[in-house]
């Protein structure tokens, strides 16, 4: 096919593309424990009948274990052509507090050229760019197609990360995309070449048998949150710099966002103030972060007059691609143990861990990207970070070091992940899927 021939397909494909968007994230599939497990079988069943409408001959779900099954795909490849494995998942985050969002979270609602609701961005909008991508060709691939969409990428990704280093011939490719990212602004063509790895852990403080009358023995009887409260502050210098040691700022050699672009993005309040120093590409892609994303302690509407006992955090780090995640979550926690008043005792459990990545930026397949993005949006695109993980991308890397891993989507800066009112715009998901469309035409005419 050609050029012309493929962005006009992917073009009349978009409105039955915008229908399956709509329909899979009106599926609540969110894949932590205590939420309903119905609806994520339901998302896999759709997300392998999805796959199936491409006109790729073998589809299934397979087990993975102690996780939600991945849907797989795969077609062969034509002679002398290489293989392109397409990754997305089809799990959620939780909604979060309903009255924070102007259009209910599972009621994807289009307004404005936008679609709003919980993982339409996220990662929705990966698979449905893969699947209106693929059904451009209509069954005649011009590269070897494998697609492997995980199910529980935001809970458990180390998961489906076992499972690939156990069955590495099963995803085995010359290129990897890894449609879980995308552009600072929409319109704006961008190339991920740098995720930042994770560690996340929950820190639990304890100063007493039992919670305590705050009027008979405040003042004196030490109390577990405000010395969790004490911790937790000492982690930052009063610009907002990491002060545990060993975590150094990092340099990023492209160019970030600005200041002003970034406050608008954030949302951040007039007269407040970033924190950290260096440059937002520096703070953002190449240097540590850490975030407290939790707390148990009494709620506000349910608080009573007492000396709390016990109190909990969880608290999750952001690691540059050359760091270490065990080496910093050790160094954060041995500091909380430091920095711990009053003697009190402080216990660490339920570790997470992910690598980070740090793409190189040459070869076949990313040359060919370079075209077809160029083409899809009018202009190359440029190299970016991003502060974010995605925990299967370390373990492709280690399988398949001579693989090239090409990360892009529709997810924008301003999509809104992870927090209320997300959102994917229309257009960026049809410059995404044409991206892909057009890479996976050039790249097959490059002999392996």
């Amino acid at each position: 096919m050609t050029p012309d021939e493929l962005e006009g397909a992917v073009a009349a494909g978009m409105p039955q593309a915008i229908q399956d968007l709509k329909r899979l994230a009106s599926i609540p599939s969110i894949a932590f424990p205590g939420h309903p497990e119905e609806a994520v079988y339901a998302a896999a069943a759709m997300t392998e009948e999805l796959l199936r409408s491409t006109g790729l001959p073998h589809v299934r779900q397979i087990p993975v274990e102690g996780s939600f099954p991945a849907v797989y795909a795969e077609a062969p490849a034509p002679p002398g052509a290489p293989t392109v494995l397409l990754y997305a998942h089809y799990d959620v985050q939780p909604p979060g507090d309903p009255a924070l969002w102007r259009t209910p979270a599972f009621e994807p609602t289009e307004i404005d050229g936008s679609i709003y609701g919980r993982g339409v961005a996220d990662d929705k909008s990966g698979v449905i760019s893969h699947v209106a991508a693929l059904r451009a060709f209509r069954g005649r691939f011009p590269v070897g197609v494998k697609v492997i969409i995980e199910g529980q990428e935001e809970y458990a990704g180390e998961r489906l990360e076992a499972f690939v280093a156990q069955n590495p011939e099963l995803v085995r490719a010359d290129a990897i995309v890894v449609a879980d990212t995308g552009n600072p602004r929409v319109g704006d063509p961008s190339v991920t070449t740098s995720l930042r790895g994770m560690g996340a852990f929950t820190v639990e403080v304890r100063t007493l048998k039992e919670s305590l009358h705050s009027g008979s023995f405040g003042g004196a009887a030490p109390d577990a949150l405000a010395a969790l409260i004490r911790m937790l502050a000492a982690l930052h210098d009063d610009h907002g710099d990491i002060r545990v040691p060993g975590l150094p700022r990092g340099n990023f050699l492209g160019s970030g966002p600005s200041e002003e672009d970034f406050r608008a993005t954030a949302g951040v309040l007039d007269g407040v103030s970033l924190v950290g120093s260096g440059s937002l590409a520096d703070r953002l892609w190449a240097s540590y972060a850490i975030t407290v994303t939790g707390l148990d302690v009494p709620t506000v509407s349910g608080a009573i007059n007492a000396v709390q006992a016990v109190a909990r955090a969880r608290v999750t780090v952001r690691v540059p691609p050359a760091g270490d995640p065990k080496t910093t979550v050790n160094a954060v926690v041995d500091f909380l143990h430091q920095v711990a008043p009053w003697g009190a005792q402080v216990s660490v459990s339920d570790y997470t861990l992910g690598t980070g990545y740090l793409a190189d930026t040459g070869g076949a397949a990313r040359t060919a990207l370079n075209r077809a993005m160029e083409r899809a949006y009018g202009r190359p695109p440029r190299d970016v970070g991003a502060g974010g993980s995605i925990p299967l991308v370390s373990t492709l890397v280690k399988q398949f070091p001579a693989a090239t891993i090409l990360l892009f989507g529709a997810e924008d800066d301003d999509a809104a992940i992870h927090a209320p009112n997300e959102r994917v715009n229309l257009e960026e998901l049809r410059r995404t899927a044409t991206t892909e469309a057009l890479f996976l035409q050039e790249y097959g005419s490059t002999a392996i």
